[in-house]
């Protein structure tokens, strides 16, 4: 099985790592699993801000810190994967890689920030489980 599991590098990012790890032990082969983080694209005027090498710089600094906080889980689950960089509006992106790697599955984790919040913003879990062509493990 390929599974897509998108991290942020949250508590609920963790939480989505032990799930990930306790499904693969379920299954009769270990999955292919494809570690995402999607960086959102900084605003164009924060990029001429940081100047030419600084929105890579950017861009990995925040890529690195939310591996340093899943490497570790992944690791102690004695979990084979790819890590997986994106730039990108979070939804989109993700759902391209998910096609990209040809996933089965994706695993998000979702921070439930309420009901009237999602129902203004809109949610990226809400929105990856209504686009998704695959089915979606939500983990709280």
């Amino acid at each position: 099985m390929k599974i897509l599991l998108a991290v942020d590098g949250s508590a609920v990012g963790a939480a989505a790592v032990r799930r990930v790890a306790k499904l693969a032990k379920a299954l009769k082969a270990p999955p292919e699993l494809h570690v995402l983080q999607v960086v959102p694209r900084l605003s164009k005027a924060a990029e001429k801000e940081f100047g030419k090498a600084g929105p890579g710089r950017y861009y990995e600094a925040q890529y690195e810190a939310t591996m340093a906080v899943v490497r570790p889980h992944l690791k102690r689950a004695r979990l084979a994967f790819q890590e997986r960089k994106a730039i990108g509006d979070v939804v989109p992106t993700l759902l391209d890689e998910a096609k990209a790697v040809k996933a089965e599955m994706i695993v998000i984790g979702s921070h439930g920030k309420g009901a009237l919040k999602s129902l203004l913003l809109g949610s990226v879990t809400q929105k990856v489980v209504a686009l998704s062509p695959v089915p979606v493990l939500v983990v709280h």
